[in-house]
């Protein structure tokens, strides 16, 4: 796998000051909420699971599992969900939680949709932020890192359903999404 890796952005340790960054600010701003932290499958696995183990404060998860891209690199601009919530968001603060916010697309639909179930409120985190990509503007309250606008693996993003166990996040080389 790491023959694949064009650069390494963002080292182990340095994701890792972060993400405590990170959860160091929701538990001071959630505090005395009802947080509730929705991680959006499968790449927001490895991030909300280390973010977690930050916030110092009462909170529930959940999961949902949406998609606007299937195995394209582009992504389609349908979103579709594919795993809906186990519990109602009604009255929660809800702070989503992303691998990466590239296009919008999804993230757009789903402020919309927790809206629509009468959530107190909802929020967006982020590992990554591709901003050059953005169709779809969606304020991202936590950003860990900004990235170039090329192909991203690693710490749970993948190509694929690949490259999301390496403990660092890099460039993928061209030739291997271009096959």
């Amino acid at each position: 796998m790491i023959q694949d890796i064009k650069d390494i952005l963002f080292s182990e340790e340095e994701i890792n000051n972060k993400v405590r960054e990170i959860g160091e600010k929701i538990s001071s701003d959630y505090r005395d909420k009802n947080l509730i932290i929705v991680g959006v499958l499968k790449g927001s696995v490895v991030f909300l699971a280390d973010l977690l183990r930050t916030v110092k404060i009462p909170c529930e998860i959940d999961f949902m599992a949406v998609s606007s891209y299937g195995k394209s690199t582009e992504s389609s601009g349908v979103v579709r969900i594919l795993k809906d919530l186990d519990d109602s968001v009604e009255g929660k603060d809800v702070l989503i939680v992303e691998d990466i916010v590239d296009s919008g697309i999804t993230l757009g639909y789903l402020l919309n949709y927790f809206k629509t179930r009468k959530a107190n409120s909802v929020e967006i985190a982020t590992l990554l932020n591709k901003d050059g990509r953005r169709r779809v503007d969606v304020p991202v309250k936590y950003i860990g890192f900004e990235v170039p606008d090329e192909f991203i693996v690693g710490y749970g993003i993948d190509y694929a359903q690949r490259y999301r166990n390496l403990p660092f996040v890099g460039t993928l080389k061209p030739e291997v999404y271009e096959k």
